[in-house]
């Protein structure tokens, strides 16, 4: 088992899973337009490329298939982890435990505290084996990933931050633009843990110290996007699933602790006093650009690497993407919880592609009570980052199938009775929100329905749901009917099944006529009651695209696999990463 990326990289090649490109490839445009390729091709390999312009080789994809996140995590199978999960809680979950039986749980308890971070002292940490005489965040290879990029960002950081008061360590996932060789925009949201523990400091009137690590075991990647509950340390849950303590060391400059094995660390601080400054925009996993906004500044004291580094990114972009993967994982580890903790009549939870992680879950549940739909909608609602969702479908049979949904909807679900609204946190990226972070949600109740619940006899429909531009509006009776720009191709599902879920604020654009659940899902910007501005979709440029078409026969990865921005060119409004007003 490896324990480091170098690990990871071996057992990838071994297990024909990775590709490394020894043809030059410019971090900015062409690894995104390479990569892009590769996912969406459906049987994409983790990429190393060796020649970035910089010192430094690029892993990335690492983590884009349910095959290599289960390599990541170390297990054959991702079922492996909540079965473990399951059996943790179920040895110290017990109400009634006689003296011998609690004697009998301490090899457990004991062995489960070998699990737990460790600090260590060493002479000379893998970590910090170089140290740049001044910092310089360009000898990077960070990517400029798409056109429209407000420059060049670190896509993959594991940011470490404290608790101002109790130091309690957290470590999270926000993107940093690079604006110098000293300093970099960070782009936490208000729900997270970081911002949070910036507003601590910034009450104290105290420096706030950073520290950015890259690389180590890639389960520590992973670990930092899990959904955890708010002062449950990352590292704790690293130690879980790696049945070994992670090693941390202090850093040079800042008092923070970051993994011995990180293959890049940049330390720093931020000043809660120094106002914010523009980050973005960006190119995200909504597939959507993310605007300008205003966020803090990171002033760089010190960048280490150990020799050898390897430097690991991501792309995000239109779906799927490699994000997709690791959130698959989440779905599948973080059901055991939910079940145990939240909601135990789930029995199978599913986050599909096209919704982007927030604005579909399909949640199949074992049913015994009239109204338990919505209430096990409203407690996912109420947990973690499952606030953001948008829209839960519940059923009673198998969530992982679409044409299984779709079938009990047309069985079960009647669109005035089984249908219930309510409005609540949104994720700050959800550009359809009226008010950023603040908008509509919706449970569609499509299980099978008990006596108390039979209020209405659903009518006869010709369709379940439809799809159309908003100049062929058909008159066939349907459960749900779809409204788009014209020029969408309704034909094309998974499209329009991302642009829906992306582009509605279900308190504004949902609405029930006539027993027919009716969605707007048009774009938005030209309406006088939608004052925010409008993103747009993201794309490669043609000149990135031909230039990759040309050096692909240079680049060891088979047949030539056409541009997917090709198919997403007509979708895009304007030669801008925003929608203008006059429509350009």
């Amino acid at each position: 088992m490896y324990f480091d990326l170098f690990g990871y990289i071996e057992y990838l090649e071994a297990k024909n899973e990775l590709v490394r490109i020894y043809e030059y490839v410019n971090v900015e445009l062409e690894i995104t337009e390479i990569v892009d390729r590769e996912v969406k091709s459906g049987n994409g390999k983790a990429l190393l490329f060796m020649n970035t312009g910089t010192k430094f080789p690029l892993l990335i994809n690492a983590f884009g298939s349910e095959k290599r996140i289960a390599y990541a995590l170390g297990v054959k199978s991702l079922d492996e982890v909540p079965k473990e999960i399951e059996s943790v809680f179920k040895n110290l979950h017990v109400t009634k435990m006689g003296l011998w039986d609690k004697l009998k749980m301490l090899p457990t308890l004991e062995y489960m505290s070998e699990w737990l971070p460790k600090v260590v002292r060493i002479k000379s940490p893998q970590c910090q084996e170089d140290v740049m005489p001044s910092p310089k965040l360009g000898d990077l290879p960070a990517l400029k990933c798409w056109p429209h990029d407000g420059g060049r960002f670190i896509t993959l950081p594991l940011v470490h931050t404290k608790d101002c008061e109790t130091g309690l360590r957290n470590v999270g996932m926000y993107r940093l633009q690079i604006y110098d060789d000293v300093t970099a925009g960070m782009h936490w949201h208000r729900h997270k843990t970081g911002a949070a523990h910036f507003e601590g400091y910034k009450k104290a009137n105290k420096l706030m110290p950073i520290a950015v690590s890259l690389g180590g075991d890639p389960v520590y990647t992973w670990c930092a996007t899990a959904p955890l509950p708010d002062n449950v340390d990352e590292y704790l849950l690293a130690g879980f699933l790696r049945k070994k303590a992670v090693r941390l060391v202090k850093c040079l400059t800042q008092d923070i602790e970051i993994p011995e094995d990180s293959d890049f660390v940049i330390e720093g601080y931020i000043d809660p006093a120094e106002a914010f400054v523009s980050e973005g925009p960006f190119g995200d996993h909504t597939g959507f650009y993310s605007l300008q906004d205003l966020y803090p500044k990171m002033h760089v004291t010190c960048i280490t690497y150990r020799r050898g580094a390897v430097y690991p990114a991501t792309v995000v972009g239109i779906p799927p993407q490699e994000d997709f993967y690791m959130s698959m994982a989440i779905e599948k580890i973080f059901l055991k919880p939910i079940q145990l903790f939240i909601a135990p009549e789930i029995r199978e939870l599913f986050l599909p592609k096209e919704g982007t992680a927030h604005n579909l879950v399909i949640v199949s549940i074992d049913k015994k009570y009239p109204g338990q739909a919505v209430k096990v909608a409203n407690a996912m609602w109420g947990a973690g980052q499952m606030m953001f969702c948008k829209i839960i479908i519940a059923i009673d049979s198998n969530a992982y199938s679409l044409s299984a949904i779709f079938d009990a909807m047309a069985k079960n679900w009647n669109p005035s009775t089984d249908t219930c609204f309510a409005r609540g946190p949104l994720d700050i990226l959800d550009h359809a929100a009226r008010q950023q972070g603040f908008g509509g949600k919706m449970c569609i109740d499509a299980t099978e329905k008990l006596m108390e619940e039979t209020s209405i006899v659903p009518e006869s429909y010709t369709n379940t749901c439809l799809f159309c531009n908003e100049d062929n509006i058909p008159a066939a009776k349907t459960k749900m009917l779809v409204i788009f720009d014209n020029g969408i191709d309704v034909s094309d599902f998974e499209t329009c099944l991302w642009i829906a879920l992306s582009n509605i604020d279900i308190s504004y654009d949902c609405k029930i006529v006539d027993n027919t659940l009716i969605v707007d899902a048009r774009t938005k910007f030209c309406k006088k009651d939608f004052l925010r501005p409008w993103p747009n979709v993201i794309c490669m440029d043609n000149e990135t695209i031909n230039a990759i078409d040309s050096k692909w026969n240079k680049l060891g990865l088979g047949e030539l696999i056409p541009s997917p921005s090709l198919k997403y060119r007509h979708l895009a409004g304007s030669d801008g990463a925003q929608l203008l007003r006059n429509g350009n």
